[in-house]
């Protein structure tokens, strides 16, 4: 077996914490923080994943009103031992140049678009760590024919879990947590086809 690098090794006793990956330099660019171990995209994205993250981003930010950031691939500090990475972050926050991480508080939708790879963590684990966060709104995306499946949860607040609000697979209309009006099948299709 060959030994870890440094970089690699906990800091302290007690493990990782969601600050520790501020300080990871040599750590691959997708590594989050779940149960205080270090996660690693380990396999390349799939065109698909990349088209959809990159026009679902444009769409939500070209929608969002003054108050709302709308990011990609940006960490959320759920507590101590766990900062994921979603696909897509919605929060009210002000935009600052040199922010790493959300706050679970400051995040109004956190958007997951599953891949092989990621499809436990996405379908199960953040499912639950999202919905125990507080964050008001969760969308697990899932490659279908002839497009995209969004499978739409919003917290119950008297269970604090998700609930199912629908699946859209042509368009998604949603008033929260602003007005979104999304046609799904141009999210992945090449202008003019």
């Amino acid at each position: 077996m060959t030994a870890l690098p440094d970089w690699m090794q906990p800091p302290r006793a007690e493990g990782w914490f969601a600050e520790d990956l501020d300080h990871l330099p040599e750590a691959p660019r997708h590594t989050e923080l779940i149960d205080g171990a270090l996660v690693f995209r380990m396999f390349p994205q799939r065109s698909w994943h990349g088209r959809l993250v990159t026009a679902l981003t444009v769409a939500l930010e070209q929608q969002a009103p003054e108050g709302f950031e709308v990011e990609r691939e940006m960490t959320v500090r759920l507590d101590a031992r766990n900062r994921p990475e979603p696909d897509i972050v919605v929060a009210a926050a002000s935009y600052e140049k040199d922010r790493t991480w959300f706050a679970a508080d400051q995040v109004r939708l956190a958007v997951e678009v599953v891949s092989p790879e990621s499809a436990h963590r996405d379908r199960a684990v953040k499912r639950r760590k999202y919905a125990e966060a507080g964050i008001p709104h969760f969308w697990r995306i899932e490659d279908e024919e002839p497009g995209p499946a969004v499978n739409v949860l919003q917290l119950d607040v008297t269970t604090g879990t998700y609930v199912p609000a629908g699946i859209f697979r042509e368009k998604l209309t949603r008033p929260v947590p602003f007005p979104i009006d999304l046609d799904l099948l141009r999210l992945v299709r090449r202008p003019g086809t």
